[in-house]
């Protein structure tokens, strides 16, 4: 299926500058786009992996609790 939009005449500039060639489609453009947001998405900050790291060191230490009694405290068991 093919649809139409509307968009100014800014944005085509900008969405023409971004062609890696002349005749390359603008739904191509919008494609690279998309992908590269994806994984800048999957990609995990800094402060993430910072937090991952000190919450596994928590885990190491004793600190966290078991699957249990998470349940448990949900009122899930």
């Amino acid at each position: 299926m093919v649809t139409t939009i509307q968009i100014s005449e800014e944005t085509k500039g900008k969405l023409d500058y971004y062609k890696d060639y002349p005749r390359e489609s603008y739904e191509d453009v919008i494609k690279k786009f998309i992908e590269i947001l994806t994984e800048e998405q999957m990609e995990l900050s800094e402060k993430t992996k910072k937090e991952i790291e000190e919450a596994r060191k928590e885990f190491r230490a004793g600190k966290g609790i078991s699957f249990e009694e998470v349940k448990r405290k949900a009122g899930i068991l």
